[in-house]
């Protein structure tokens, strides 16, 4: 089964390791005091128990989701050292690297999210969990809850279906993602996420994204999107 802890992510004074192992040059040190605020991620493991995608596609896969955690740290270690006295909105090194941030750090919980809810090969969904009477309750039905997930999984523009608990509406709602970082939907936790990047099916159905959407919708794995539920659950009475 895939892991369901959440993302490791610490604090730590990476001033002279990570500067040193990054080859970072001088002139990009702060004028002021370095802050010293980066944050290192650390890869997760998952077990793909799934026949419905190659092992090739997997090993890949995986290992592209580590490249977006390496960049992340490299990324995160440079924002300690840029000089944000430079900052400006038309073309500055502060403004590239926060750009960067966001999109490595969106793909990496994107991913881990997306691993750790497929490849389920005893997938079952009981009428009484509160996964299957919310998304009944927020669509009129189940299954209309299905197609528009497929929807907006066959609508993205090489990027990510996702089904979230939207705070503002205190209901379920599914978004398009594109790319890791284009139309995010502000006040989101998500609960189901779907890969539709091409690098996700390309291998082994080429451009039959359905049917690839299709064969990991039956093998999602409810019993880690229960959980996903009831901590939304959570959220929504804090916010009462």
């Amino acid at each position: 089964m895939s892991s369901t802890k959440e993302p490791t992510v610490k604090y730590s004074d990476l001033e002279t390791v990570v500067r040193e192992s990054l080859g970072l040059a001088d002139d990009d040190a702060p004028e002021q005091e370095d802050l010293q605020e980066a944050f290192v991620a650390q890869p997760k493991s998952f077990d793909l128990n799934t026949e419905k995608l190659s092992q090739k596609t997997k090993t890949a896969h995986l290992a592209l989701y580590e490249g977006y955690v390496q960049a992340f740290d490299a990324v995160s270690a440079h924002l300690d050292g840029v000089n944000r006295e430079a900052a400006n909105p038309k073309a500055s090194r502060y403004r590239e690297l926060k750009v960067d941030e966001t999109y490595n750090m969106n793909s990496i919980y994107l991913h881990e999210l997306y691993f750790a809810n497929i490849a389920s090969p005893r997938s079952e969904l009981s009428m009484d969990s509160l996964v299957y009477m919310r998304l009944s309750r927020d669509w009129g039905t189940f299954d209309a809850w299905q197609r528009d997930f497929l929807a907006c999984s066959m609508a993205a523009r090489d990027g990510w279906a996702v089904c979230s608990f939207n705070t503002y509406l205190q209901g379920y709602v599914n978004s398009i993602v594109d790319e890791n970082d284009l139309s995010v939907p502000v006040g989101c936790y998500p609960v189901i996420v779907m890969d539709v990047h091409e690098h996700s099916y390309f291998h082994d159905y080429l451009n039959n994204r359905k049917k690839y959407v299709y064969n990991m919708m039956s093998e999602l794995n409810w019993d880690v999107i229960e959980n996903r539920f009831r901590r939304a659950e959570g959220i929504a009475q804090a916010l009462k």
